[in-house]
């Protein structure tokens, strides 16, 4: 499992350096193309939007599996150790149901009704479930990351520093 997690990450950060990187290029040429050509493309401003949003999406699923996600954990490290690893099971157990059932059903719907109803964006003419089609797919990733944390509460013991 522990060799799965690793090329996972792997796989997800290339994919997030590759998508930076794009998102980079994208507004460099939106801003020589207005200053320097003066003309505008009309395609820079939504390619960046949907960087944006895959940016995001797929960055707090990686920031997830690494532990490394926004937490207020103040009052979680008071506790004892064994008191710890419970509510950090508890956590990512709940982290596991919203991500099912938010991202994966949710978006899962929202990606199979989009398509369905044939929405394009208005200046790519990309189908919209492509866009939004990150939502399930990270939303499989923080399962298996939840599952992958729990699984190692439970070989090694307590996995943070107090």
């Amino acid at each position: 499992m522990k060799k799965t997690y690793s090329i996972i990450n792997t796989i997800i950060e290339k994919i997030l350096v590759c998508i930076f990187a794009l998102l980079v290029i994208d507004v460099l040429c939106q801003v020589f193309a207005r200053y320097v050509l003066n003309r505008s493309f009309s395609f820079t401003e939504e390619f960046a939007r949907f960087a944006l949003i895959w940016l995001t999406i797929l960055g707090a699923a990686y920031l997830s599996g690494r532990r490394e996600h926004l937490a207020m954990d103040f009052l979680l490290k008071k506790l004892d150790t064994s008191q710890m690893t419970k509510r950090l099971k508890i956590i990512e157990s709940l982290m596991f149901i919203f991500a099912l059932v938010v991202m994966v059903i949710g978006g899962g719907n929202l990606v199979y009704t989009t398509l369905y109803l044939g929405q394009v964006s208005a200046a790519m003419n990309w189908p919209l479930g492509y866009v939004y089609a990150i939502v399930p797919i990270s939303g499989l990733l923080i399962m298996f990351f939840a599952i992958y944390n729990i699984h190692l509460y439970n070989k090694s013991g307590l996995q943070i520093q107090k």
